[in-house]
């Protein structure tokens, strides 16, 4: 049960660090709008994230 929240939160971590990596390397003309879609981005992000770690503590009260 460890290893899967541990697998979740680096899974996350990993993607979110690699989105706004690649965001930053983009040319200047795209700046605003890739300021948006970084935003939107990380939001999504955010509320999978927080839905994921809820999910699986209602998991784990349902099981244990």
């Amino acid at each position: 049960m460890k290893i899967a929240l541990i697998l979740v939160i680096m899974i996350g971590m990993i993607s979110l660090i690699g989105t706004i990596f690649v965001a930053r390397n983009v040319e200047a003309n795209y700046g605003k709008s890739t300021k948006r879609n970084t935003i939107n981005l990380t939001a999504i992000y955010a509320v999978v994230l927080l839905g994921s770690l809820i999910a699986l503590a209602w998991y784990a009260i349902a099981v244990l």
